[in-house]
């Protein structure tokens, strides 16, 4: 191989882990619909009940840099909206859920709609706006009056 073909390899493989650094970074925080299993409380172990409208069920680890600020993003938008419950569930001694919910990056964020079953999936930091439009699909035709609240498990 000349120096000038492995000069253009190294420029060619620069080229391609920025492209496929953009994409990965552009596709964070986005919100996936999806129609998934349904997920109890006892499943993940929490020491609240889900919410009657949605439930914003947050995977977390200790050592998670953008999980203190999801918390409390999600802790908020659960506070805002009636029937709806934010809960965190921290992975760092449970591998067994990460890898039962194919949990890869924290923080993830499932959203679940009023039966537990999961509506939409969010790998690192969600938007408010995200979650509010997702929740507002979720919840458009449950109309209750319970108290909001946040759980960490």
């Amino acid at each position: 191989m000349t120096p000038l073909e492995a000069i253009g390899l190294l420029f060619a493989l620069l080229a391609a882990t920025t492209v496929l650094g953009l994409v990965w970074r552009a596709r964070q925080g986005r919100v996936a619909r999806v129609s998934g299993d349904v997920i109890t409380p006892a499943d993940v172990a929490a020491t609240v009940a889900f919410g009657p409208a949605a439930t914003l069920l947050q995977f977390s680890t200790e050592l998670c840099a953008r999980c203190p600020g999801t918390r409390r993003l999600l802790g908020s938008v659960a506070e805002q909206r009636p029937g709806v419950v934010h809960v965190e569930v921290d992975l760092t001694h449970r591998p067994d859920l990460a890898n039962r919910y194919a949990v890869l990056q924290t923080p993830t964020t499932l959203i679940l709609d009023e039966s537990g079953r999961v509506r939409a999936r969010v790998g690192g930091a969600p938007t408010r706006a995200d979650i509010g439009a997702t929740l507002d699909a979720i919840t458009q035709n449950t109309t209750l009056s319970t108290t909001p609240g946040s759980s960490h498990v």
